[in-house]
């Protein structure tokens, strides 16, 4: 059972950045391909971000490609979202979810496809 915990959002003025962090706990890190979802108040939950288990291959929603940047440090068991040039519509609770992908090279963008998910951090952007 893997324990997933995001920290790191805040309210943040158009145009700032902010790293969302997201720990994993409770099984090998490096075992999983890794995403991050969010989900706007009156929307369903998206994909915004997914990177495999090794870190050589990441994916990205189109609107924030540019913006934003994932990666992972498996020594630390934790994945960062780095989000720069934010705008108001990037404001939702961000998750990150975890996919047991053991010796393959994949990324999923479906949220189906993902076992563990965190309990969310809310970015919020003022315009």
């Amino acid at each position: 059972q893997v324990q997933l915990v995001e920290s790191g959002g805040g309210l943040v003025q158009a145009g700032g950045s902010l790293r969302l962090s997201c720990a994993a706990s409770g099984g090998t890190f490096s075992s999983y391909a890794m995403g991050w979802f969010r989900q706007a108040p009156g929307k369903e939950r998206e994909f915004v971000a997914a990177i495999n288990w090794s870190g050589t291959s990441t994916y990205y929603q189109d609107s924030v490609k540019g913006r934003f940047t994932i990666s992972r440090d498996n020594a630390k068991n934790t994945v960062y979202l780095q989000m720069n040039s934010l705008k108001p519509e990037d404001t939702a609770v961000y998750y990150c979810a975890a996919d047991f992908s053991y010796g393959i090279n994949r990324i999923n963008i479906r949220e189906r496809n993902y076992d563990y998910w965190g309990q969310g951090t809310q970015v919020t952007v003022s315009s």
